[in-house]
């Protein structure tokens, strides 16, 4: 069962949060997070990339720019920009895209729930990933950012939320990427007591997004422990920072391919090789949207074009099977490609659906690449069922959007 705590957050005072949030680290570069912080001594890039306050080029990796993540997280809270709450509280956030509004609760997730598998991952994590954010986390001694998490449908949660955000908001603004952020704070004992024993009834969350950051976290605590000869379990640094949302509050979008070359055949021979798999049709210069699953959008020589995968040639009875990213990696890309390792593989490369089909278009028009798939979205349910059977999805199968707003709430390790 899920054990969660609410926790004293780390934040900034109303006035300053929208200097002070930030995108997460790993949606941008050093270069653009230098961009996006220039002029801006508050904002949190100077602690999740505090590379942009060395010469361009410094290898963010270097110890010097971990010791500057410490040294900033300590003038800011020094400065005020961040002030650490008086109580434990449970939290709120909402974000609101495209006229469509998540809400979920902000918590301390427990440690030993991650290492027993009681939060369920559907990705496999690289250990040097791992390893910087364990760094950071180490000498900040704080989740500087929260993990995505889902949880089941919960009616008796669903009802706290409406209570909650029928009150004003303690931050409400919409950040530059034109979606909307929005922060209640949870005050009322009864109601935090209740929140703790509603999720301690739910068997399992779900990491959504943020599966380094989970690892990372859940290690650091791990070690914590091990390295404490007092340890209870009840201590700080055996939860850390996540933003838990019912199932059916998350849409994931689609996660699309790029390839550079058709690997020496011609367009009417690689077309000739999909058909055996796929019924083709020519869509023509329109842009065409997958439109269920097994459906999928081809873009090829300035034409679109609908694939729809045959039957026999896919399992819907097998979680992994009978994902799209599965059909696609194995009858197109690996048998007519010859593209066996999406990971590392430079021949091709991969499109969030934020960016659009015309993002697609462009690259292959440009002739950067040769063609472009896209692929209908996973849905919550798949995605629920990989992780309960304890599976793994493909690389590059699931987008998540929008993403967390990081320095909304931070969570110190030692209270």
């Amino acid at each position: 069962m899920a054990k969660i705590k609410p926790f004293k957050g780390v934040r900034p005072p109303k006035d300053l949060v929208t200097q002070v949030a930030s995108r997460p680290y790993d949606v941008l570069n050093s270069e653009e997070a230098r961009v996006e912080a220039e002029g801006n001594e508050k904002s949190l890039y100077h602690i999740i990339k505090p590379e942009i306050d060395f010469a361009p080029g410094t290898d963010e990796h270097d110890s010097c720019v971990y010791d500057k993540a410490v040294e900033n997280f300590n003038m800011f809270q020094n400065k005020g920009w961040l002030v650490q709450d008086e109580k434990e509280h449970y939290y709120i956030y909402a974000q609101t895209m495209n006229g469509r509004t998540q809400y979920g609760f902000v918590v301390a997730a427990n440690v030993d729930d991650y290492m027993q598998g009681r939060i369920k991952k559907h990705e496999l994590t690289r250990r040097d990933k791992e390893e910087d954010r364990m760094k950071h986390v180490r000498i900040n001694n704080a989740n500087i950012e929260p993990v995505f998490f889902a949880f089941p449908d919960n009616e008796a949660l669903e009802s706290i939320i409406k209570k909650v955000t029928a009150g004003e908001p303690e931050y409400d603004f919409v950040a530059n990427d034109g979606f909307g952020h929005h922060f209640w704070v949870i005050n009322d004992d009864k109601m935090i007591q209740q929140i703790t024993e509603l999720f301690a009834q739910i068997p399992s969350l779900y990491i959504a997004d943020g599966h380094h950051r989970s690892a990372a976290a859940a290690l650091v605590g791990h070690e914590k422990a091990l390295a404490n000869p007092n340890h209870t379990g009840e201590e700080e640094y055996n939860y850390f920072l996540a933003v838990a949302f019912p199932a059916s509050h998350l849409k994931i979008i689609d996660y699309n391919r790029v390839v550079k070359d058709l690997n020496g055949l011609t367009k009417e021979e690689f077309l000739n090789s999909v058909s055996q798999h796929f019924i083709v049709e020519d869509k023509g210069n329109e842009i065409y949207r997958p439109n269920r699953l097994h459906n999928f959008s081809l873009y090829i020589d300035g034409k679109w074009y609908s694939l729809t995968a045959k039957e026999g040639t896919y399992n819907d009875n097998d979680p992994i099977g009978v994902l799209d990213v599965t059909i696609s990696s194995d009858l197109i890309l690996r048998d007519i490609l010859n593209i066996h390792d999406l990971r590392s593989d430079k021949r091709i490369d991969f499109v969030g659906g934020i960016r659009g089909l015309e993002e697609l278009k462009k690259r292959v028009d440009s002739g950067e690449m040769a063609m472009a798939l896209a692929l209908y979205p996973v849905s919550m349910t798949q995605l629920i069922n990989i992780a309960d059977t304890g599976n793994i999805m493909p690389p590059k199968t699931t987008w998540f959007e929008p993403k967390l707003r990081s320095g909304l709430v931070i969570h110190k390790l030692d209270d």
